[in-house]
């Protein structure tokens, strides 16, 4: 069975908002920065609070920022 993946777009969006750490995106959506780590290399997928959190703070839609990818 194919193995779906979450992607993210969250490492070029801290880029284009002047140049955030991961440390200021934990601060803003109320996670640790180990868990920005981790979003960026794809190895976890956040919980919907968190995805909804982390989209506000660049002010995007939660498909702007998340991308469901499916593995045939």
């Amino acid at each position: 069975m194919p193995k779906d993946r979450i992607a993210n777009h969250i490492r070029r969006l801290r880029f284009e908002h002047g140049e955030m750490t991961q440390q200021d995106l934990a601060n803003k959506v109320g996670c640790t920065r180990q868990t920005i780590i981790v979003l960026e290399k794809e190895r976890y997928v956040p919980s919907l609070s968190l995805a909804f959190r982390i989209a506000r703070v660049f002010g995007h839609a939660i498909e702007d920022v998340f991308e469901f990818v499916e593995e045939h």
